[in-house]
């Protein structure tokens, strides 16, 4: 560990994905301190620098959310010198990460058989929609696509009407989260063993461990679907109206629910033979709904987080906008929304990732790179001198002016 004091200083990661799946992976292996060089494809860069509006003086602030703390080099994979230059950086990198649609990175000259021959201890991650084995191996598939066949929209949304997909890119997000575990557990193997691996990431396989209640429900025989904010096995664990606005209250046990009734004043309903144990309540969801909201309709949202949050101590809390979720005493008091200095743009900010050490740092060093803004100072870190570096440009290694255009 160097005197940054960072976990993962020292690692060094070569990042030739686009979206979501690869780039959020990469970034919080950037927050734990490896160094990440993003490979792009020159004059137009990862899809989606260009997902928008809105956009800040032509940059796409949901790129900067994937991209903090990396370095962005322009390669034309399809360019001889670049692929060589490429096999170099290789030679030099811990973990590589692509996600590509099975099949491409043969055609690439960067599948793990091509990439070993450069370096045998290489953490090779290779992410797809469905994997690369089986008859889908070949689809391509975006989050949407991955939320409907895992069962997400069936059971997101209102009883009766369409399915509802989740209003983040929510698969892609947990791919990149176990991308990201992947890695950190290969190179812990690595450490023991000597010995690089491959990991064969699908994002829909990823993505079924987190079904568990309703996975569990399948498994016992009972039907899913889809119920709004209710829980299917807990009661009352939802959202409900109250004078102005809308309240979330979360009991999971019957000693909540007994404090709950009381700060409610409402000690009829566990006296009630509908509402007494879980499993009662449950069976009559939309009774005890009906009855909790005619309470919860005498005060506003805020009064009543008041009487059952803090004075009761009971799990409850307000539907934040995405605004006010980022800007509230809870965030500004953690330091969870910084700002960092991009090169163009001034002050930007940053949601900081939450792992806190105590005895590591973490948190980005750099701002989302503009589109090959490290092309020269990654092969100066390789050891190339400017005039190699200029014959690689001529080469058309980081792309054409054409390319820019």
């Amino acid at each position: 560990m160097t005197d940054t004091g960072k976990i993962l200083d020292g690692v060094t990661v070569l990042d030739l994905s686009t979206f979501v799946t690869g780039g959020f992976c990469s970034a919080m292996l950037a927050n734990q301190g490896a160094e990440v060089v993003k490979v792009e494809q020159p004059g137009y860069g990862d899809a989606v620098r260009h997902s928008g509006p809105p956009f800040i003086k032509g940059e796409s602030p949901y790129y900067w959310s994937l991209n903090y703390g990396k370095k962005s080099l322009e390669l034309d994979l399809k360019n001889p010198e670049a692929k060589e230059a490429l096999y170099e950086l290789v030679e030099e990198t811990d973990v590589f990460i692509q996600n590509f649609r099975p099949g491409t990175a043969e055609r690439l000259d960067v599948d793990r058989e091509t990439l070993a021959e450069h370096n045998d201890d290489l953490v090779y991650l290779a992410i797809s929609a469905f994997g690369q084995t089986g008859p889908w191996r070949e689809r391509s598939g975006y989050d949407l696509l991955i939320q409907g066949m895992s069962g997400i929209m069936s059971v997101t949304g209102e009883e009766g009407r369409q399915p509802v997909k989740v209003g983040l890119p929510m698969t892609d997000l947990i791919t990149a989260m176990w991308a990201a575990f992947g890695a950190m557990t290969a190179l812990y193997r690595r450490e023991q063993t000597g010995e690089g691996e491959y990991i064969d990431l699908g994002m829909l396989e990823a993505t079924l461990p987190w079904l568990t209640k309703q996975a569990g429900m399948v498994f016992a025989g009972e039907e899913t679907k889809r119920m709004g904010t209710k829980d299917p096995v807990l009661a009352p664990y939802q959202t409900f109206e109250t004078k102005d606005g809308f309240i979330n209250v979360c009991i999971l046990n019957e000693k909540l629910w007994g404090e709950l009734c009381e700060a409610l004043d409402r000690p009829d309903l566990p006296e009630d033979d509908r509402f007494e144990v879980n499993a009662d309540r449950v069976d009559h969801l939309d009774e005890l709904e009906a009855e909790i909201e005619e309470t919860l309709a005498e005060h506003t949202t805020d009064e009543w987080i008041e009487i059952i949050a803090e004075d009761a101590g009971v799990p409850a809390g307000p539907v934040y906008e995405v605004e006010e979720a980022l800007h509230n005493p809870q965030i500004d008091a953690r330091g969870t929304l910084t700002e960092i200095d991009h090169p163009e743009l001034g002050e930007i900010p940053v949601i900081e990732h939450p792992l806190r050490y105590d005895g590591a740092e973490s948190g980005f060093d750099l701002p989302p790179p503009t589109l090959g803004e490290h092309n020269r100072d990654v092969f100066r870190e390789l050891g190339y001198s400017e005039a190699e570096i200029d014959e690689l440009a001529d080469a058309g290694a980081f792309g054409s002016e054409s390319d820019a255009e």
